[in-house]
């Protein structure tokens, strides 16, 4: 899922990561591997929001997608693994 710039304001309030910008070389080899996505790396590794379920009546949410951990090897390299949801739910914006 790709964000708006509010919406990746909106998720950095209430998920601890950092974006990956469009224009990172990183971004462009991660949207070649996993699609069309808004990127986030924190301290767990990399991650994606998708699409909640059931969000709360009259908000639209996001799940944290986790996609990469840290390598105990090496830890500046990621090592991909199947996509794992979280529990971290994130609010986007309310429907009006």
């Amino acid at each position: 899922m790709k964000l708006t710039y509010e919406q990746v304001e909106r998720t950095l309030s209430q998920f601890q990561a950092e974006a990956i910008p469009d224009d990172h070389p990183a971004a462009l080899q991660l949207s070649d591997l996993f699609g069309e996505h808004t990127f986030f790396i924190n301290s767990d590794g990399l991650n994606i929001v998708e699409p909640a379920e059931a969000g709360r009546a009259g908000a639209r949410s996001v799940n944290v997608v986790k996609l990469a951990v840290w390598s105990d090897d090496n830890p500046d390299r990621l090592e991909l693994h199947e996509p794992e949801p979280t529990d971290i739910v994130v609010v986007l914006d309310s429907v009006h």
